[in-house]
């Protein structure tokens, strides 16, 4: 049991997720001080109001709506995303490309071959192995 929780902790995803966790939280703190300090006053202005959270509340009867707030939670979303996409996804997307061409040109990478590319360079080496082994074996008899 103690081995395979081993095993489980000391795999590359799970760290990965857990430093991905951090950041994000860390990084969260961040955007969300940009959204507040920045976008929603100047939102605000648009709605003379201090704030989204009280900017656009519209009261009927005793149910009071704060649409303010929801704008400013859907621009904090929105904000994160894209953030999240320039520094993270479309940098990534990029250099996938980048080495998909290499590999397509025949260029050596910057990556060790994945464990299906070595996987098949055994295979055919036996393979080859096999057929110059039966190739001997032939002009000898």
């Amino acid at each position: 049991m103690l081995q395979g929780f081993k095993e489980f902790i000391t795999r590359g995803n799970v760290i990965d997720l857990a430093v991905a966790v951090v950041i994000g939280a860390a990084f969260t703190a961040v955007v969300n001080a940009i959204v507040g300090g920045l976008i929603n006053p100047l939102i605000g202005l648009l709605f003379n109001a201090e704030s989204l959270n009280t900017a656009a509340i519209v009261q009927i009867g005793s149910a009071k709506f704060t649409f303010g707030a929801v704008l400013g939670a859907i621009i904090s979303f929105l904000a994160v995303a894209l953030v999240v996409y320039l520094v993270f996804v479309l940098p990534m997307n990029k250099y996938r490309e980048r080495q998909e061409a290499k590999i397509a040109a025949g260029e050596p990478t910057d990556e060790p071959p994945s464990e299906t590319q070595l996987l098949e360079q055994i295979r055919d080496l036996l393979a080859e192995q096999r057929g110059a082994a039966s190739g001997r074996h032939t002009d000898e008899v």
